[in-house]
């Protein structure tokens, strides 16, 4: 191997930081000046040549071929983006107020973690711990992040031929080969779309075809629905399966490449304002819009999520119960905890199991648990007293309200409270109950640093406490960190959401005079049941489509376990009148579950003779609403 000046400095400068400890006192001047000269030029020859033959066998180390952790047989060095020195998360307010020109998560979070682990200035707890709850068990360092994540970046930028700006669609269940690809993705500056499992061939396709994605990776069960649509997607040019042992025609297989990547990779210097990542979220009208956030909204801007909602530390390990499609897992499951340095613990279960939950939290030194209010209204439908959480001392939930009476059972039977948060795709975290603040059942909590979140009327006038209003984030003079870059490709939209010097959640509520905010419904007509936004348009559409229906109109329902569900009301089609009432429920249940994701279906359904609808003949889904919930 040809020795460089700069290999040359960094391993003299090992020499001289002590990793060779010489004790050049111990002789004259003339010879300790030749002594330390030649041991020097010596040392680095060593030391090149350990190198080589090190990261050679590095990148041949066999992975994940089994989800057992292994041990790296040497050091990794380190991977220092070129000129980009770590940043200071301590300060918050000085970090948020100045966001550095470049940003990379992998790099600027991941890679010092790293670091502070060589230095053993970070607990022993792993930086990921996976359990498959049949006896595989996955528990990676940052150290074996970071270098299987440069195995990772390098298959996405080589093998895919991916490059900084280009687009991937990641639809996987929680498998730690999701949090491998999508810090790849983040190291080789690759926008990446994570997507539920739930998905149709119908809305998969619709995601492709807006993206413009260049590559997909899902697993065996999906592979032959992108099969059936990707002569379709004329972007698309790659598709990696990633899959135990098999193999498939015209699909890469991100194991064996994995197990075949070079372990250096240095990672794009990505600016704070590229975009990182794209979610697509429901709306009440049309098709799902994709929600752009930067590589600095979510990487920087959720730090004051995990110091002061979550309050993390590198001692803990915090499970957040979501699907790996929707933004809110990556609230608990990669950016807020990272940058805390905590543990991130994964449950491999591919539908939620109330008596698996309760026993994994038993069993595993869970800290911080994070759920949605459904999954907390599950859990205590089986008796949780009977559970002994040893380790568990905080709870967190979002993305819906949590009624008192759920609250106040789960502390009383756990001994833990519930501390709520309340955001959007777009937002991240707008309101929280943080750390030693007073728990107020049915708030969300006070606005959080640094959304200046006010309740405001039509004409953008700030409305007094009690009041009801549109829930609003100031951002001007200055928009805040935190929130979304745009709609992708749809300005329109994207400008809508502006009124005045706000940004218009689409939500009302109102703030008490501690200013507490209140949810309390949203100005639009999407459900939220069960922690997932489903717009009625997506739904009536599918419901159209079968020859029964005539008209369809859906709204939220009230529901005891899931918050609420979705309702349709349908107008059957003349030849269909005399047909058996609950024969044709179960038909158009069915038919929904298969046009459209399966959690989008309406759990109920009523037949009507006509919708109400205004003069111009639109159907007024806010009268049927009201009609539901009047009935709560």
């Amino acid at each position: 191997m040809k020795l460089t000046s700069s290999n040359q400095s960094e391993v003299e400068a090992e020499f001289e930081g002590g990793l060779i400890n010489l004790d050049k006192t111990l002789f004259c001047r003339p010879l300790q000046v030749w002594y330390y000269k030649w041991m020097t030029r010596v040392w680095v020859v060593v030391r090149i040549v350990f190198m080589a033959g090190a990261r050679k066998l590095l990148s041949r180390i066999p992975v994940l071929k089994s989800f057992s952790a292994f041990k790296l047989p040497c050091r990794i060095m380190s991977q220092p983006c070129s000129g980009s020195p770590f940043l200071d998360f301590s300060d918050t307010e000085a970090l948020y107020k100045n966001v550095p020109e470049h940003f990379n998560f992998a790099h600027d979070v991941l890679d010092q973690w790293s670091q502070k682990e060589k230095a053993r200035k970070r607990p022993s707890n792993p930086a990921l711990w996976w359990v498959s709850g049949k006896g595989e068990e996955v528990r990676w360092s940052f150290e074996e992040l970071a270098f299987l994540s440069r195995k990772a970046a390098n298959v996405l930028s080589k093998a895919c031929n991916l490059q900084k700006g280009d687009r991937i669609v990641i639809i996987l269940p929680r498998v730690p080969e999701w949090w491998l690809i999508s810090v790849g993705c983040i190291r080789a500056g690759v926008t990446f779309i994570p997507a539920t499992t739930l998905l149709t061939a119908k809305d998969i396709l619709y995601r492709l075809q807006k993206s413009r994605a260049k590559c997909i990776v899902t697993n065996d069960a999906l592979a032959p629905l992108i099969d059936s649509l990707a002569s379709d997607c004329q972007f698309l040019k790659t598709r990696m399966l990633v899959s135990k042992g098999t193999s498939r025609e015209g699909w890469l297989n991100f194991h064996d490449l994995l197990n075949a990547a070079d372990g250096d990779h240095q990672p794009v210097k990505t600016r704070s304002q590229d975009p990182m990542t794209i979610y697509f979220t429901s709306g009440t009208t049309g098709y799902p819009k994709m929600v752009e956030h930067s590589c600095s909204s979510l990487g920087i801007g959720l730090t004051v999520v995990g110091r002061y909602w979550m309050d993390l530390n590198p001692s803990d390990v915090i499970w957040g119960f979501s699907d790996t499609g929707w933004i809110k897992f990556v609230f608990s499951n990669l950016y807020p905890s990272w940058i805390q340095g905590a543990c991130i613990f994964q449950h491999g279960m591919l539908q939620f199991e109330p008596t698996t939950v309760l026993n994994t939290l038993t069993k595993y030194p869970v800290t911080t648990f994070c759920g949605p209010p459904t999954v907390y209204r599950m859990l205590l439908q089986h008796n949780v007293g009977r559970y002994k959480f040893k380790s568990l001392r905080r709870c967190l939930s979002g993305g819906e309200g949590n009624s008192p009476e759920v609250m106040e059972q789960w502390k009383a039977q756990t001994g833990v409270g519930i501390r709520e948060g309340y955001g959007q795709t777009e937002t991240t975290m707008l309101c929280s109950t943080r750390r030693d603040m007073k728990v107020k059942p049915g708030f969300a909590g006070t606005p959080a640093p640094p959304f200046d979140v006010q309740i405001i009327d039509e004409h953008c006038n700030r409305l007094p406490p009690g009041e009801e209003g549109d829930i609003a984030v100031k951002i001007k003079p200055k928009r805040p960190l935190g929130l979304f870059t745009c709609y992708v490709d749809d300005p329109e939209k994207t400008a809508a959401t502006e009124r005045g010097d706000f940004y218009i959640t689409g939500d009302r509520g109102f703030m008490d005079k501690e200013g507490y905010v209140q949810f309390v419904a949203r100005a639009d007509d999407v459900i939220l049941s069960s922690g997932y936004r489903i717009g009625p348009s997506e739904v009536e559409n599918a419901l159209m489509e079968h020859p029964a229906v005539a008209e369809a109109a859906v709204v939220s329902s009230p529901d005891p376990v899931r918050g609420e569900v979705v309702k349709a009301f349908v107008v059957l089609s003349p030849v269909y009148q005399s047909h058996d009432k609950e024969q044709l429920i179960l038909e158009l249940q069915t038919h929904a579950k298969k046009v459209t994701a399966p959690y989008k279906y309406p759990r109920k359904i009523e037949f009507v003779q006509d919708l109400p609808k205004t003069i111009s003949g639109k159907i007024q889904r806010k009268e049927l609403r009201l009609k539901e919930w009047g009935k709560a």
